[in-house]
């Protein structure tokens, strides 16, 4: 992490929030020049709010209803992304709300937290889709990762439907995705984009 010299740069912690919804980190406002006597001070005055340990938020910004998930994500790092059931939820394609907060990350972390589940897997470029400042797996790969991680088949086959019926993929995107993850993935996905009555 650099050194910073000289007053705090509230310009540069700005732009960093603003790309994560008013969410900042410890770290992040550190390199902006904010050590943690001021931070503490900027807390105290109402101008940052502390929502969980090392995170905080611009007051300027209102709380996001995915509050939660920006948290594991700033835990997990700029090169994660919210995932499986977690991110079936914020594109609103299944009704249950998983118990754990799925995030991806690029390499295995070199430690568990609680009420999060990390998976693995290198993410490339257009794997990963903004919802509302969340860094969230596309529509396809998270059809594609939950139907290789055991859920339900109706549950896949409910998200696959729901995606085709509101537009946020289409069946070329599925079988591409199908093709790469093979096993039950390309069986599930195959199956139900076939079972399908939307078009591309």
């Amino acid at each position: 992490m650099k050194e910073f010299q000289g007053k705090p740069d509230h310009d540069e912690l700005y732009r960093s929030a603003e790309l994560q919804a008013g969410y900042f980190t410890s770290r992040q406002a550190a390199r902006a020049g904010f050590q943690s006597k001021l931070l503490w001070h900027y807390e105290k005055t109402g101008q940052f709010l502390r929502v969980a340990h090392g995170i905080y938020r611009l007051a300027r910004f209102p709380a996001s209803p995915l509050e939660d998930l920006f948290v594991a994500w700033l835990r997990c790092g700029p090169k994660s992304a919210i995932s499986h059931e977690s991110a079936l939820a914020v594109y609103d394609l299944s009704d249950v709300m998983p118990g754990e907060i799925h995030v991806t990350v690029p390499r295995t972390a070199s430690r568990r937290r609680a009420g999060m589940r990390q998976h693995t897997r290198p993410l490339r470029l257009g794997d990963v889709k903004i919802r509302e400042g969340l860094p969230v797996t596309s529509v396809p790969g998270t059809v594609a990762d939950v139907a290789k991680a055991g859920l339900a088949e109706d549950l896949v086959r409910g998200a696959i439907r729901e995606a085709l019926r509101h537009g946020l993929t289409n069946k070329r995107s599925l079988m591409r995705e199908a093709k790469r993850y093979g096993g039950r993935a390309a069986r599930l996905i195959t199956k139900h984009v076939a079972e399908s009555g939307e078009h591309s």
